[in-house]
């Protein structure tokens, strides 16, 4: 048993990783064993992380240090902070891949794609389990490597277009965040995360450097965050299949890039030396650039996908903006958003998938009354939406109360006017929407109307959006249960900020 529990980080990564190598091989029509791979590989992920979970309740330290070369270490580190990103990516990889199932079982080069997409989560699993800035840097190149033949799948002419504009920003981001990694390393030596931060202590030697190099791993970090203007990659991607999007804004991609700067923030430097560097404040004032940006291009978009990216690009800056301000409320509404929003942005971007699936419909022009043809998807997606802009009692609120009561607390008034534009943006892009759905007459026959003898949609594709959709209210309602996100953030910033 001791055994076992010390493999676990690494278990947890390869429970992902294992199925996909083995997908690969398999035929285009062997569905069967191809589902049962896809779903067994994420059952075990689950089982898995709630042993983990378990464990670290329990006091236990899970480190894993493997060599790569004569003095280069992988190192797997599971703490709190890595354990929350975890459980999201295994909650929603299960959910994402029954839906994928549904949704892409029968398209050409299946193998392809549930192979790379199994990569996909474990390179996620692993920036997340990282415990050192080498191994992170090692699995962030690895989820742009494995996400590249996701965008690409149809393989038509705007999906290779998407592909490449995909690879030229994340490759460069990358090729940053290497520069910034090799700059440190050259001054401190092996770079493990540190709760408290640790660059601090060769502040007297090396200040001016250190700030250049938080910058330039902002810079490589901002690129999968999609801070403003390392964004563009994200709209164009939306060429993608529905699971993919779905992958990309709620559980992989633009997380990772969050997550990186968290770490960064607190976990390499140290949020109070970081403010005492005089660099967070520019940090929030990118941040908050980046909702407000985000926000009013979502206003402009038809194409649900697209407005649904931009309105990505401003929310997951709700998670860089509370780890810049220095506070512990602001923290715990950033951090906690991180899970928030991949609850509610994986349940519209599912609702899209069900609504093209089933309809045929692409753009918010189209939506007319399609909350007779599909309720449930439309309840769902309503859902999501309420989220974003805030409405309690779903998840979204919670986030934005914490940020806004930190952002008082520390003092930073402005940022409460940010967060209320936002939120008065966000509605001005999704109550729109529903407007249609719910409340306005079919413009005629829907473009490809998929009717099904029971259901609205298949069930495969169903039963995902409702999951999440109610997992979103979950919560929000449940916020100060004890197996919530919340409860388990306050104990990651009680951490952090304690003496």
């Amino acid at each position: 048993m001791t055994t076992f529990l010390h493999w676990l980080p690494l278990l947890v990564v390869a429970s992902s990783f294992l199925p996909g190598i083995f997908i690969f091989f398999l035929r285009e029509e062997s569905r069967v064993a191809r589902t049962v791979l896809n779903l067994v590989g994420a059952g075990v992920k689950i089982v898995l992380v709630g042993v983990l979970l378990w464990s670290v309740a329990n006091a236990r330290e899970h480190r894993i240090r493997l060599p790569l070369f004569r003095d280069l270490d992988l190192v797997l580190r599971a703490d709190a902070l890595a354990l929350l990103f975890v459980s999201l990516s295994a909650v929603l990889w299960l959910v994402t891949t029954i839906y994928a199932i549904g949704y892409l079982e029968k398209s050409p080069n299946s193998s392809r794609f549930f192979g790379f997409f199994s990569i996909c989560v474990s390179a996620t699993t692993g920036i997340a389990l990282s415990g050192d800035l080498l191994t992170f840097l090692i699995f962030y190149e690895m989820l742009t490597l494995s996400t590249y033949p996701l965008v690409v799948h149809r393989g038509n002419m705007a999906a290779i277009k998407a592909g490449r504009k995909y690879l030229c920003y994340t490759v460069t981001g990358g090729a940053v965040l290497l520069v910034a990694v090799v700059w440190l390393r050259s001054l401190a030596g092996p770079i493990e995360f540190t709760q408290g931060g640790f660059v601090r202590i060769f502040d007297a030697l090396h200040r001016p450097q250190l700030i250049v190099i938080f910058w330039l791993m902002i810079g490589g970090l901002g690129v999968k965050a999609a801070l403003v203007p390392l964004h563009g990659w994200l709209p164009s991607a939306m060429v993608a299949p529905a699971p993919v999007s779905a992958l990309l804004h709620a559980v992989a991609v633009v997380k990772a890039g969050a997550f990186g700067i968290i770490r960064v923030i607190y976990d390499v430097y140290g949020v109070e030396y970081a403010s005492t560097l005089g660099v967070l404040p520019l940090l929030a004032a990118v941040a908050a650039f980046t909702i407000l940006y985000g926000s009013a291009r979502a206003l402009y978009q038809d194409d649900l996908k697209r407005r649904l990216a931009f309105s990505t690009v401003s929310q997951v800056s709700y998670i860089v903006l509370g780890a810049a301000i220095f506070g512990p409320l602001a923290t715990a509404g950033g951090i906690v958003h991180l899970v928030h929003q991949g609850l509610m942005k994986i349940t519209l971007f599912f609702c899209a998938g069900n609504f093209a699936e089933g309809t045929g419909v692409h753009k918010i022009s189209e939506m007319n009354g399609i909350g007779r043809r599909m309720p449930l998807t439309t309840l769902a997606f309503t859902v999501g939406a309420f989220g974003m802009i805030g409405v309690p009692p779903v998840a979204g609120f919670v986030s934005k109360w914490y940020l806004g009561m930190g952002a008082i607390q520390a003092g930073q008034w402005w940022v409460v006017w940010v967060l209320l534009a936002s939120s008065a943006l966000n509605a001005g892009y999704f109550l729109p929407i529903l407007y249609r759905a719910w409340f306005l007459e079919p413009a005629g026959s829907w473009p490809h109307d998929v009717p099904h003898p029971r259901w609205e949609i298949r069930m495969t594709l169903l039963a995902p959006v409702l999951i999440t959709a109610l997992l979103s209210l979950w919560a929000g309602i449940g916020a100060n249960f004890p197996l919530s996100p919340l409860r388990w953030v306050t104990i990651i910033v009680t951490r952090e900020y304690q003496p």
